[in-house]
């Protein structure tokens, strides 16, 4: 049939996606879209994710359980999304966790979405960022399935993670994950932390980076920077949860007892 390759290419596609296709195809208008789906749903062919996103099925699978790729389906939720903070090390194989919330960052992130297992929670771009126009800096864009998708750095979603922690899982899970990372490049983490500008989520990326100054080869220059931005008031890790802590006076950052002598590590 003439649009196999539309749904090859496509296991995740919006309405106008197909509009796209079809217009390529000269046929025009709500109609042909309209009948082209209904056919295809009722087949079992193409399931309806959400108001004008839908995913294929392929052919001889169970409309019901297929698993659809929840990383496809975050990529397509707004024209802008980014796969990010934990989702992100999950994409790159770097979380300690698998999760079943999936987060993706875009300008108008939609409301909550629950689809077969996975709840899909979208989060605004760093007003930072969208001020200076700068939403895709540090966001790569790999191929998975036939679709391309966007993805945040290694570099950045080290950032990201220590920057919303309430988006990532305990600290446990977020210093498991970025401990399992072999190799960051340090000056483009750096130079997002510092584009963030935000004095405490520079603090705990220094802090992270000093913690694992050895594995990491993280040099005096990369910390100096950061310890430039650090509060000047002491803050706390999670300014969220502010759990009691120690003070790390060079940081100025009040660090829960777990993280500082990673206690998870006693417990097998």
């Amino acid at each position: 049939m003439k649009h196999d390759e539309f749904f090859r290419k496509h296991p995740v596609f919006t309405g106008d996606d197909l509009a796209n296709h079809l217009s390529s195809h000269g046929e025009v208008g709500g109609r042909a879209q309209e009948s082209l789906l209904a056919y295809h749903q009722k087949a079992g062919r193409v399931v309806r994710v959400r108001r004008g996103l839908y995913a294929v099925i392929p052919s001889g699978a169970d409309t019901d359980s297929y698993p659809v790729d929840p990383f496809l389906v975050a990529a397509k939720l707004t024209p802008d999304s980014v796969l990010s903070h934990h989702t992100a090390l999950e994409f790159h194989g770097k979380a300690y966790s698998v999760y079943t919330h999936i987060t993706y960052s875009a300008s108008r992130p939609l409301g909550p979405l629950t689809f077969r297992s996975h709840v899909f929670r979208g989060t605004r771009f760093p007003h930072t960022l969208l001020r200076a126009g700068k939403i895709h800096v540090g966001v790569s864009t790999p191929e998975r399935a036939g679709m391309e998708l966007r993805v945040t750095s290694l570099e950045r979603t080290l950032v990201d993670v220590l920057d919303r922690p309430d988006l990532s899982g305990s600290w446990e899970e977020i210093w498991r994950s970025l401990e399992s990372v072999e190799f960051f490049d340090l000056d483009k983490v750096v130079e997002y932390a510092l584009l963030l500008g935000n004095a405490t989520t520079g603090a705990k990326v220094g802090f992270f980076l000093e913690q694992h100054r050895e594995p990491l080869m993280v040099e005096d220059r990369h910390l100096k920077a950061l310890h430039d931005l650090r509060p000047r008031q002491p803050h706390y890790l999670d300014r969220a949860k502010r759990t009691s802590g120690r003070l790390v006076s060079e940081w100025n950052l009040v660090v829960p007892r777990e993280v500082l002598e990673r206690a998870w590590g006693e417990v097998l």
